[in-house]
C-alpha cells in the first residue's frame, strides 16, 4: 500500500489518510486486489459490489492499471438505480458501471439493477436473490455529503433493514449533490426516488473498502469518524466493522481533530 500520512482506529474500523486523491486512489486499488485475489485464491472466484460517482474515478482509474485480477472469476454488482432512468442516460449508474467496469475491466458477468422496469418491487426482490446467492468478497462505497451509503439517506436509513434492496426517496441534500457534481443541470432534473441496497447488505460483505476524496465530504468524514452512531449520518454504523477500511485523502480529512 502507498504509505499513508495518517493511520487510526475510529471504533472498529481502520481509517488511512493519504496526502493526495491519487495516492489514496493507488492504495484502495491496491487492496481491492488484495481481497479478490484471495477470495479467488481461496474458492476460485469473486463478488464484488461497486459504488459509483465522481468520488470513485480516480480508484476506478488506478484499478485499470492492476492486471493481477483475473477479472474472468469475478462477478460485479453496482449499489444503485435512479427509478424511471434509462440505462442510456448519461447519469444511469447502469452506464457508469457498463463503461468503466465491464468495458474496462471484463468481468465474468456484471449484475445490473433495472431501475426503469414496471415492477419495481419485483426488481428488488430479484437482485437481493442475486447478491444472497453467495457471500459477496467485497464492496467498494463512497459517502455522501449528507453521509449517505449508497442511496440510504438520513430520512430513510435503517440499520436493521430486513431488506437488501429496496425503493427510497431520495433526500433534497442528496439530490442537490448530483447537481453539484454535473450529472444534471438543475434540481427538477434529478430523480427523486431510486433503488438501493440498504445498510445491512452494504456491511454484509468480508471486506468493505470505503473511498472518499475532496473537502466537499469533509463533514460528513467527521460525523461519521467522530459523530454519533445513527442514522442522522448513516455511514457512522461502519464505526461498527471491524472489516472497513476508509480511505481519505487530505482534504477530505481536512475537519478531523
Amino acid at each position: 500500500m502507498t504509505e499513508a500520512r495518517e493511520v487510526f482506529r475510529a471504533g472498529h474500523m481502520q481509517v488511512y489518510v493519504f496526502a493526495s486523491s491519487q495516492e489514496m486512489a493507488e492504495a484502495a486499488a491496491a487492496n481491492t486486489v488484495r481481497a479478490l485475489t484471495a477470495a479467488i485464491e481461496s474458492k476460485g472466484s469473486a463478488r464484488v459490489v461497486f459504488a459509483t460517482g465522481n468520488s470513485q474515478l480516480d480508484f476506478v482509474a488506478a484499478l485499470r492499471e492492476h492486471t493481477e485480477i483475473p477479472w474472468e472469476k469475478v462477478t460485479a454488482f453496482h449499489m444503485d438505480e435512479y427509478v424511471d432512468m434509462s440505462a442510456e442516460h448519461p447519469a444511469s449508474f447502469r452506464r457508469w458501471i457498463r463503461e468503466r467496469i465491464e468495458a474496462a475491466l471484463h468481468p465474468k458477468e456484471v449484475h445490473y439493477i433495472q431501475g426503469d422496469g414496471e415492477d419495481l418491487e419485483a426488481e428488488c426482490r430479484r437482485y437481493e436473490a442475486l447478491l444472497r446467492e453467495a457471500p459477496i468478497d467485497l464492496v467498494c462505497m463512497g459517502i455522501g455529503e449528507n453521509g449517505h451509503l449508497a442511496f440510504n439517506d438520513p430520512p430513510v436509513a435503517d440499520f436493521e433493514d430486513p431488506a437488501w434492496v429496496k425503493v427510497v426517496e431520495l433526500d433534497e441534500a442528496c439530490r442537490v449533490q448530483q447537481v453539484g457534481e454535473g450529472h444534471f443541470p438543475t434540481l427538477e432534473d434529478v430523480p427523486t426516488h431510486a433503488i438501493t441496497l440498504t445498510v445491512p447488505a452494504l456491511v454484509a460483505p468480508q471486506t468493505l473498502q470505503v473511498v472518499v476524496p475532496e473537502r466537499r465530504k469533509a463533514e460528513a468524514v467527521r460525523r461519521a469518524i467522530g459523530g454519533p452512531i445513527d442514522t442522522s449520518c448513516p455511514a457512522s454504523i461502519l464505526r461498527r466493522q471491524s472489516h472497513a477500511t476508509v480511505f481519505l485523502d487530505a482534504e477530505s480529512a481536512s475537519f478531523l481533530g
